[in-house]
């Protein structure tokens, strides 16, 4: 890269103010060329920002505190594959919020105790239920048998209510091969009946 190059793709800080009764503390506003970030990539922006500015050695300490995108460069994010109104259109409800909740006690219950409150939650009104990020493969509740019973509880509950219910499934797991194995499982529970059975990733 010639100099031409470097004085173009450079980060500047173009102001600097102390912290109101701090010493030896200051703000930093340094802005950076969009040409250097990935369109649609949150990761690599971050990557570029936050990982190799925290990375100076030079600064005893670092806060990130603001964070300013330009509207050009968040046009370059698609957005969510699925949108509210997709959901509406699964779960054929319109003109009113739509109702879930997340199973508790989120951990200690069988797969047919858990698959058994799907189920009284559905039956009882609600539209949709979520594993919470915990409920992976503990040796109280394996993730195969979870998902079979929580996937009956949605068809019983379908058919004593005559409406289209969900359940978010948590697929997370400790390699990208397992996963892909819990989705497939999951998608071959999947029929026309039972639309809302999806995978969430874990935080």
């Amino acid at each position: 890269m010639g100099l031409p190059a470097l004085d173009r793709y450079k980060g500047r800080c173009y102001h600097i103010e102390p912290v109101a009764g701090e010493e030896n503390q200051y703000i930093a506003y340094v802005a950076y060329p969009l040409d250097l970030f990935e369109e649609g990539s949150v990761t690599n922006m971050f990557t570029s920002i936050v990982g190799n500015v925290f990375g100076f050695k030079a600064l005893r300490a670092l806060r990130l505190e603001d964070l300013r995108i330009p509207t050009s460069y968040i046009k370059t994010f698609q957005g969510p594959p699925h949108g509210i109104q997709v959901e509406r259109d699964k779960l054929n409800k319109y003109g009113r919020p739509l109702l879930g909740c997340t199973i508790k006690p989120k951990l200690g219950l069988s797969a047919k105790n858990y698959g058994r409150a799907v189920y009284e939650c559905l039956r009882g009104g609600l539209d949709f239920t979520k594993d919470d990020e915990n409920v992976n493969f503990q040796p109280f509740m394996r993730w195969r048998d979870r998902f079979l019973f929580c996937a009956e509880a949605i068809y019983k509950a379908q058919a004593e209510t005559s409406e289209i219910k969900g359940y978010y499934l948590n697929a997370t797991a400790g390699t990208c091969e397992e996963m892909i194995k819990r989705d497939v499982f999951a998608r071959e529970l999947n029929t026309e009946r039972l639309r809302k059975l999806g995978t969430e990733g874990g935080v």
